[in-house]
């Protein structure tokens, strides 16, 4: 079999990569010699205590996390975080800020509406989420509980460029399809958030970095499950976690440490982008989404000239082999997510066909 029969340019759940899924492959009936797959493997083994130990190292040796933040694998995706988030570190009587960036960004503001006063400090509804801008132009209160972004939007195709600094105010990310895709500072954020299925692994599990002391300020009335001072203290092993999932991650966390971490990753992802950034902007045949100052290295959304158009440039890339072009349903167009595990030569191949396309269709 051919190490890419198909490249797969999917939103999420996502392309992983093919050393990641090989791996597994080898691994899948007979676990490192124990005779049974890890997925019959209790989670209170010393198997899996060494793959979630494991898992959790690299990606504090990559992200650069220090012992002041907790590293959590937790269950519900990305969209519980949105209610969990106000729900433990929501401080009576201070607002929440949000900016809303797209539709994930104010999918959280609605539920933190049921928690609390929510403070929407930027948005871009009204430009279609086109652009983010510069946050450092917002204007941010001194006194929020803590300030809310979402560092990509899968949907409209923009990515932050900068954060906003908060000062004392701990900025809390949701960075489910852009994670380790770059280099950040961990120390700028109060908590990192990231369902796996995009940039991580499987659906499934979500990785949740937070400070310390910032889960402290839970309320007493939080339900156990839903405290993050319960994951923290039981080891993300209160109830059984996602054992398969969180063995994937623990793969591409060890897959981005031989790419060369997160320095090299972001490179190839800048590489990626550009070029295909560069083909559409040669003519005027594909017209990108984002505004260019704001566009996304992980989601590349375009327009054709027509939708009908469009959908025979989906159906045709797909009989070729490139699959996933399909714009989100709620904005229609064309979207090639290039994520870590997506190679240079998917997006070159994609450029191929663009090419090809545009002189049979133009």
């Amino acid at each position: 079999m051919a190490e890419h029969t198909v490249y797969n340019f999917s939103a999420g759940p996502a392309t992983l990569p093919r050393a990641v899924i090989l791996k597994a492959q080898e691994e899948f009936a007979d676990f490192r010699g124990c005779g049974y797959s890890l997925i019959e493997e209790s989670h209170r083994s010393k198997g899996f205590s060494a793959v979630i130990d494991k898992a959790e190292a690299d990606i504090r040796e990559l992200m650069g996390i220090s012992d002041d933040y907790a590293v959590l694998f937790l269950q519900g995706g990305a969209s519980l975080q949105f209610a969990m988030i106000p729900m433990n570190l929501t401080v009576a009587g201070k607002p929440m800020a949000y900016a809303d960036t797209g539709s994930w960004a104010n999918k959280a503001i609605k539920e933190a509406k049921l928690f609390g006063d929510v403070d929407v400090v930027y948005s871009g509804k009204d430009g279609n989420y086109t652009c983010i801008g510069d946050p450092q132009e917002w204007e941010l209160p001194t006194d929020a509980s803590y300030v809310y972004i979402c560092s990509n939007n899968t949907i409209a195709g923009t990515e932050y460029r900068s954060y906003p600094e908060t000062g004392d105010v701990p900025l809390i990310a949701d960075m489910s399809s852009d994670i380790m895709s770059r280099v950040v500072d961990v120390n700028s954020f109060g908590m990192i958030f990231a369902g796996a299925q995009k940039n991580l692994g499987p659906a499934g599990v979500t990785l949740a970095i937070i400070r310390r002391d910032l889960a402290d300020r839970v309320a007493a009335t939080v339900p156990t499950m839903l405290k993050y001072t319960t994951h923290i203290e039981k080891g993300s092993m209160f109830n059984t976690p996602p054992t398969f999932a969180i063995y994937i991650v623990g793969l591409v966390a060890e897959w981005l440490k031989a790419q060369g971490g997160l320095a090299a990753v972001q490179k190839i992802n800048e590489a990626k982008s550009h070029a295909l950034y560069e083909m559409m902007d040669a003519g005027d045949f594909y017209e990108g989404t984002a505004e260019p100052g704001d566009r996304s290295n992980m989601n590349v959304t375009f327009r054709l000239p027509s939708e009908e158009l469009e959908a025979k440039f989906v159906a045709e890339a797909a009989a070729v082999g490139m699959v996933g072009l399909k714009g989100h349903r709620s904005v229609g167009g064309c979207r090639a997510s290039i994520y870590n595990a997506m190679p240079l030569a998917g997006v070159s191949a994609l450029i191929d066909f663009m090419h090809e396309f545009e002189d049979a269709n133009g």
